[in-house]
């Protein structure tokens, strides 16, 4: 269903179409939030394809390595505040495989992580004429096979098996898999992985990475969907502050965890990407912890802090034995009397693409098509709407809603066409409080 902003009454798909200023237009909720995405290079996993993660999934059987394992880093930390990651692995990378004793193994994925596996062969204690065939990651068992011939053999969820040779098997009691290697990833994997994104419904997406280019690619197809497919969604960057734009976050430093390990501005992303998707829609981030962050990694003192912020940067400070967010703003720092400074501030930014993703659900799955365009099926979008709106404000979100006078529903230029206007007061976070101290 296509989406986006207009200017005219020109357009030719059906859809809905949604302007936001700041002076009064479209603003609302969330719906189910807590979906981030992040594409990597990693030494294990099915490459090209997007991987829809929970913290409870068995990592080891996907990715070859416990969640709490440091390759995995950028997925834990995407994890502490997402409930849903869309993993993407950027390289295909070189197969370990070992070929002997009547075997030839090949590792399921390429990756120097299969140079971690081995396959042996033994006798089986309960019947001599067959062999018990077990696949180990390093000294764990991952899989145990009893069989008469090498053809009996299937493959596992790390290995796959061919018979080598007549000669049938021979023991062994360790045949490691070698040659295993990561390989390169260029620009055209991470392209292949936004074609795929696209199509899914996510908040945010993560770059861990300092490639300009690549941030002026993912800076791209965020601006896209956002203004051409209506599709409200942020990347977070590292250093780019330069994006300008409500739908950029950057990141300009990291943090320190509580057991010492440091993690940069660039892999910091990846908890940003995380936690801004897994806000609720009256949340704001300013202030917020890192999750077992004892320290930001670098320091900014109060005149770079402005600096930083004045310019568009999302940055952590040491406060108290943590490191919080210091705002929970975006790159977006061209204000002007149609899209003000509000559009700026993340928590008000999820409002306003809340409005224009709901209404759009809404219509799409309950209007469009199905309901006459007279003044009926317009008092019922209408309806619809102000039920929206009460609940946003039930929540928190929003503040001073009148049903009579802030959202009217008219019909547009064509008979199948309806226009939406809405005026509402997204609520912001208290950042900052003024006081006055009488000595008396």
């Amino acid at each position: 269903m296509a989406g986006g902003t207009w200017t005219t009454q020109n357009k030719v798909r059906p859809g809905v179409y949604v302007n936001v200023v700041s002076n009064g237009s479209a603003v609302g909720k969330m719906g189910e939030r807590g979906i981030t995405a992040l594409a990597l290079s990693l030494p294990w996993g099915k490459a090209g394809t997007i991987l829809k993660l929970t913290p409870q999934d068995d990592y080891k059987k996907l990715l070859g390595y416990d969640l709490t394992d440091t390759v995995l880093l950028p997925v834990r930390e995407a994890l502490k505040r997402a409930g849903t990651l869309l993993l993407y692995r950027l390289n295909e990378g070189v197969k370990a495989a070992v070929t002997n004793n009547g075997l030839q193994v090949t590792a399921k994925y390429g990756g120097e992580r299969g140079n971690n596996l081995s396959v042996t062969i033994e006798k089986n204690i309960d019947n001599d004429a067959l062999f018990d065939v077990s696949t180990l990651l390093g000294s764990t068992k991952l899989d145990k096979q009893t069989i008469a011939s090498a053809l009996e053999l299937t493959s596992n969820e790390y290995v796959e098996f061919k018979e080598n040779g007549s000669a049938g098997l021979t023991l062994t009691a360790g045949m490691p898999l070698t040659g295993g290697a990561n390989g390169t990833v260029t620009s055209a994997e991470h392209s292949e992985f936004l074609t795929l994104l696209e199509v899914q419904d996510f908040q945010t997406v993560g770059l861990l990475s300092q490639d300009n280019s690549l941030k002026a690619l993912y800076t791209s197809f965020v601006k896209r969907l956002r203004d051409t497919e209506g599709k409200k969604v942020q990347a977070v960057l590292s250093d780019y502050a330069m994006a300008d734009h409500e739908g950029i976050i950057s990141v300009a430093n990291g943090v320190v965890l509580s057991d010492g390990t440091t993690i940069d501005k660039t892999n910091a992303v990846a908890w940003v990407a995380g936690a801004t998707a897994g806000a609720a829609v009256n949340e704001s981030l300013t202030y917020q912890a890192y999750d077992d962050a004892v320290d930001a990694d670098v320091r900014f003192n109060h005149t770079e802090t402005v600096s930083a912020l004045t310019s568009g940067e999302m940055l952590f400070t040491y406060n108290g034995g943590r490191a919080v967010v210091e705002q929970d703003i975006n790159t977006f720092t061209g204000f002007s009397p149609d899209k003000g400074k509000v559009f700026s501030k993340n928590r008000v930014l999820r409002v306003l693409d809340g409005v224009s993703g709901d209404l759009k659900r809404i219509f799409e799955n309950y209007f469009i098509g199905k309901v006459a365009n007279n003044v009926d099926g317009r008092a019922l979008f209408w309806s619809q709407c102000v039920s929206y709106m009460n609940d946003l404000q039930n929540l928190g979100a929003i503040d001073n809603f009148n049903s009579q006078t802030d959202i009217v529903v008219t019909a547009g230029v064509d008979s199948d066409s309806v226009v939406l206007d809405i005026a509402v007061k997204p609520v912001d976070s208290v950042e900052k409080v003024y006081m006055k101290v009488k000595v008396v």
